[in-house]
């Protein structure tokens, strides 16, 4: 049996590795054989002088400690990525700098040794924008090289739409899960605020750091959850779903970001919903826009610089122009206003809980960024199709729809309320 990371699921690729229908030593040569061909235009892995002789040691030492098939942990031998902002042992995270990598050193990341305990193989470390912002790493968008593949977590989507592994861990404060899932056609999953554990990271913005993955479909959500998410509850734990959703599509300035391109796409997938049976009923959600968005910057800005304090005045020409920006933006911001942004992250949340409660909806449904990839590699694309749902918290799944005649893949994101990640999940699933 000869498995393709590229075009099989999580689901079955760990369950080839795990049976022994695929040989685990195979596999990884395969992997390395892609990676050497793909990888000079893809550019999503931070570089590594011999990974194959490394993820070969490390694969043997899996077979050995798990001899027999039939007590393999459930991520046997799966190659996963990890967003360079994440510490994993015998790794050095750079976090997209040039800054020295031991002011930022750390234990590793719990969802990291949460992996290797279920088997999981480390391919390595993949490219992130520098401190999870704006500046790009050399990453490509593996469907049109001439095209961005979104951020912060650009390497993490890269890696497994070019078929590198079937899973790789991102992080969002923005839109670095939802845009670039969109950007390179694969499914991007963001937990609610706090589910997922974000220690051994390089912290961002403390009040409002996801941690999320990459994977090939929806149907490999669960089978990742159930392991990185404290708590998960499994399938029929009050989380079967109607046939027919009743689906919130939020409208005004929010909606009218989205490009023609775009917005043709979304109307079609509506239509499509409509047709099926599902209630879709647009409102505008807020009403407040602008002043949202400053807002999550001030907050985001002040806790980067914060964060950046002990070292910032000593290697500020070390940084790139956005980090430097935002730092600098967020040292002119009060403690008042961090506290008014704080505080107004649970009355959005609420606010839009209330909303959905009075309409009776199940979720919402929006456009997962913009518009496809944008040419160019300078800039990693709008995010702001995504920032309304990292300032509340709420748990979102990106989806690819279609490819524009480009070959550019765009996508939707579906959007649950606050802590009910698991009935989102299982919404998309009874979806199909």
């Amino acid at each position: 049996m000869d498995v393709n990371s590229g075009n099989m699921s999580l689901h079955d690729i760990a369950e080839a590795l795990r049976s022994g229908g695929q040989d685990l030593m195979a596999h990884v040569e395969s992997v390395c054989d892609l990676i050497d061909a793909r990888e000079p235009d893809v550019q999503a892995l931070i570089p590594e002088p011999d990974r194959r002789t490394r993820l070969l040691a490390d694969a043997r030492r899996l077979l050995d400690q798990y001899p027999d098939p039939t007590k393999r942990p459930a991520l046997f031998g799966v190659p996963v990525g990890v967003k360079d902002i994440f510490h994993v042992d015998g790794f050095v995270t750079r976090a997209g700098s040039v800054l020295p990598p031991e002011l930022f050193a750390g234990s590793e990341a719990s969802v990291v040794t949460t992996l290797k305990r279920h088997g999981a193989l480390i391919l390595g470390k993949s490219v992130a924008t520098e401190f999870a912002f704006s500046d790009p790493g050399p990453t490509c968008n593996p469907h049109h090289p001439a095209h961005t593949p979104g951020g912060s977590s650009s390497g993490s989507a890269a890696a497994v739409a070019a078929g590198y592994c079937p899973l790789a861990l991102g992080t969002q404060t923005i839109g670095s899960i939802a845009r670039p899932a969109s950007y390179c056609g694969v499914v991007g999953f963001k937990s609610s605020y706090g589910r997922s554990p974000t220690d051994g990271c390089v912290p961002f913005s403390h009040s409002v750091d996801h941690v999320g993955f990459f994977v090939q479909d929806v149907s490999s959500i669960e089978m990742v959850c159930e392991r990185l998410v404290p708590d998960w509850k499994a399938p029929g734990d009050g989380t079967m779903q109607p046939a027919m959703l009743k689906i919130g599509v939020p409208s005004g300035a929010y909606l009218n970001q989205a490009e023609p391109e775009m917005r043709t796409m979304f109307d079609q997938v509506l239509e499509r919903l409509a047709v099926a049976g599902h209630d879709i009923q647009f409102f505008d959600l807020f009403p407040d826009w602008a002043e949202m968005i400053e807002t999550h910057y001030d907050l985001i800005g002040a806790e980067m610089a914060a964060f950046h304090a002990p070292w910032y005045e000593d290697h500020r020409e070390r940084y790139k122009p956005g980090s430097r920006e935002l730092i600098e933006r967020g040292r002119r911001v009060d403690a008042g206003r961090v506290k008014q942004a704080r505080e107004g992250q649970a009355e959005l949340r609420d606010r839009v809980h209330a909303q959905m409660a009075e309409a009776a909806l199940d979720c919402l449904l929006t456009p997962s960024a913009t518009g496809p990839a944008p040419e160019g590699l300078e800039y990693t694309g709008n995010p702001r199709m995504n920032l309304p749902w990292s300032y509340t918290g709420l748990p979102t799944i990106s989806v690819p729809v279609e490819v524009t005649a480009k070959g550019l893949p765009m996508g939707v994101q579906w959007v649950g309320r606050y802590n009910e990640d698991e009935r989102l999940v299982s919404m998309l699933e009874t979806i199909g």
